[in-house]
C-alpha cells in the first residue's frame, strides 16, 4: 500500500499521489492499480502542472498513464490522447520507445517501458 506523508495533490476531480519508488512502467502501473487508482494520466495543463509538482518534488522523471498500440500513443484504457505536451521532436522512439515519461519541465518524452521512472498515481 502507498504511504503518503503528505504527497497528496488534489487536481480537479483527480487525487494524485507519489510513494516516491522508481520502477519499471508495468510495476508502476501495478502498484497504482493494486492502490484502487491508475498511473497519472494528465488530460489538460492544470493536471499535468499538477504531476509536474510531484516530478519536480522528488526531482525525477516520471511514468505518464500512456502507452503506445499499434502506431498511436493513447491513454492506458485505449482512448486517443486529447491532450499532449510533447517536448520538441517526441515523440521520437519510431515503435521502440512505448512508454511515456514526464520531464522536470512538464514536457513529455517517449521512452522504452523497462526504464526506473517514479511512480505517480492518480484516483
Amino acid at each position: 500500500v502507498l504511504a503518503l506523508n503528505g504527497k497528496i495533490r488534489e487536481v480537479g476531480e483527480k487525487i494524485l499521489a507519489s510513494n516516491g519508488k522508481e520502477v519499471d512502467f508495468a510495476s508502476a502501473l501495478e502498484s497504482c492499480e493494486e492502490a484502487g487508482g491508475t498511473l497519472a494520466t494528465p488530460m489538460n495543463e492544470e493536471e499535468n502542472k499538477a504531476i509536474l509538482g510531484i516530478v519536480k518534488q522528488y526531482n525525477r522523471y516520471a511514468y505518464l498513464g500512456i502507452k503506445e498500440t499499434s502506431g498511436q500513443f493513447k491513454y492506458i484504457n485505449g482512448t486517443p490522447l486529447n491532450y499532449t505536451k510533447w517536448h520538441q521532436f517526441e515523440p521520437n522512439g519510431k515503435g521502440i520507445e512505448k512508454c511515456v515519461e514526464m520531464y522536470s519541465d512538464g514536457s513529455w518524452n517517449d521512452k522504452k517501458c523497462n526504464l526506473y521512472r517514479l511512480t505517480i498515481c492518480e484516483f
